[in-house]
């Protein structure tokens, strides 16, 4: 598996297709040698503790082949949303659908949390239908408000806190998806499944 190291502690593994399956097959090895593990797009790093050196036992792991069917291992969570995006009408007609078959559409699909990003508990969902796919917007917004759901490439995803964005607008839900006093802050972790239910 092709690897580097990113400053002092880091390590980056190159993953391709098979993040979430070697991400979920490290946390289990629960190894006191890792600070954490971050799944990102094709690749995973690890951040050792200070001090800490490679344990054998990483190394014995990543010898091992994964299996992608396994990856779909956190908690189940549906979120109401009420799609009112500011990009909704674009998007549909760009879909050749209506806008109630283009929502219907994203309602009906299965998510995985592939990986968080962006902002504090931004999640990454893995399982847009292609006929939805849509490309990030030329210039992006200065202020998207926080709860948005919006798409981006072949993700969908949902802005924690208003901020600057550059994806397509569709909706947006009132669910909480970053608290710093929660345990752990971010409601959705790498591995869960998302359905998402027109309100």
């Amino acid at each position: 598996m092709p690897w580097r190291w990113v400053g002092e502690r880091g390590l980056r593994l190159a993953t391709g297709g098979m993040t979430l399956a070697r991400y979920q097959q490290l946390v289990s090895l629960n190894l006191v040698e890792l600070e954490d593990i971050i799944p990102v797009d094709g690749s995973i790093l690890l951040i050792l503790r200070p001090g800490a050196s490679l344990p054998d036992a990483l190394w014995v792991a990543l010898a091992l082949s994964v299996s992608d069917s396994g990856c779909v291992f956190g908690r189940r969570h549906d979120i109401p949303v009420i799609y009112d995006g500011a990009d909704l009408p674009m998007l549909a007609v760009q879909a050749g659908l209506a806008e109630g078959d283009f929502i219907a559409r994203h309602a009906a699909a299965d998510y995985v949390v592939a990986f968080l990003g962006f902002q504090p508990g931004f999640p990454y969902l893995r399982g847009l239908p292609e006929a939805l796919h849509a490309p990030r917007r030329a210039s992006p917004r200065t202020r998207v408000p926080a709860g948005s759901v919006a798409i981006g490439g072949p993700y969908t995803g949902i802005y924690p806190a208003e901020g600057p964005g550059g994806w397509q607008l569709i909706g947006h839900t009132q669910t909480r998806l970053f608290d710093p006093q929660r345990e752990p802050p971010t409601l959705l972790l790498p591995g869960d499944r998302v359905r998402f239910v027109a309100a």
